[in-house]
């Protein structure tokens, strides 16, 4: 890991530009701190595209590599956090391109979507694991545009600018895509609510049990007292 280059002056994180200047000039090695800087933010990128996990690893590496290979042409039109996002975008687009040639080839329909489970504590934690895959579900339903738009501006945090760059699209284009992307979500959401209401506040049968069991429970200590009248309606 490289030390001593995400603060400049002891508190302020390196510039990117920096950074490429310094890799530009020698110091490979700190092209792991983009690295690091973006992981999140290219892993999005992809997975909104690709809806794969490992594919969208894969994007990932492969823009790393062309970003590094082609550094001399970023020119610094754009925020270089943007370049390196259409690398990405471009690359998970030209697989889906390709997987979409492949599957008329083949004559096969579309896979299973994948989903990443988390395993954090018991009751929350398997909440948060179904809300995440909900909505990580209802995201890949959206149109493919519309779903890049949404997770670079929504989920990654993208300005409208940076995300234009990084789709190259109009500045306009990214809003309309987004406003449809947040309704189609909006419709998803409610129509799963009105879906699932009838199960909302379910009492299972273990927690029937068991209320049953401790109202029984105190009814036999109760025993002696049996003939006790109860509060009048």
């Amino acid at each position: 890991m490289v030390e001593g280059v995400q603060q400049s002056a002891g508190t302020e994180p390196l510039a990117d530009e920096l950074i490429v200047a310094r890799v530009l000039g020698g110091e490979t090695a700190l092209f792991e701190v983009i690295m690091r800087r973006y992981n999140q933010r290219l892993y999005r990128a992809a997975r909104a595209i690709v809806r794969d996990e490992a594919q969208a690893e894969e994007v990932m590496q492969t823009a790393y590599v062309r970003a590094y290979v082609h550094l001399r042409q970023f020119s610094g039109r754009a925020p270089f956090g943007a370049w390196l996002t259409r690398i990405a975008v471009n690359e998970a687009l030209a697989r889906m391109r390709n997987a979409r040639r492949f599957d008329e080839l083949d004559e096969k329909g579309d896979g299973m979507d994948r989903f990443a489970s988390t395993r954090p504590d018991p009751e929350q934690a398997a909440a948060a694991s179904e809300a995440r895959r909900l909505l990580e579900s209802l995201i890949d339903g959206l149109p493919e545009s519309n779903r890049a738009v949404l997770v670079l501006r929504d989920v990654e945090g993208m300005s409208t600018a940076e995300t234009a760059a990084a789709l190259d699209i109009s500045e306009e284009n990214v809003k309309v895509r987004l406003h449809r992307a947040r309704a189609a979500l909006r419709s998803a959401l409610a129509g799963f609510a009105i879906r699932e209401s009838q199960s909302v506040f379910s009492f299972h049968a273990s927690r029937c049990d068991r209320v049953v069991r401790n109202v029984l429970q105190h009814l036999e200590a109760l025993a002696p007292s049996a003939g006790s009248a109860l509060p009048g309606y």
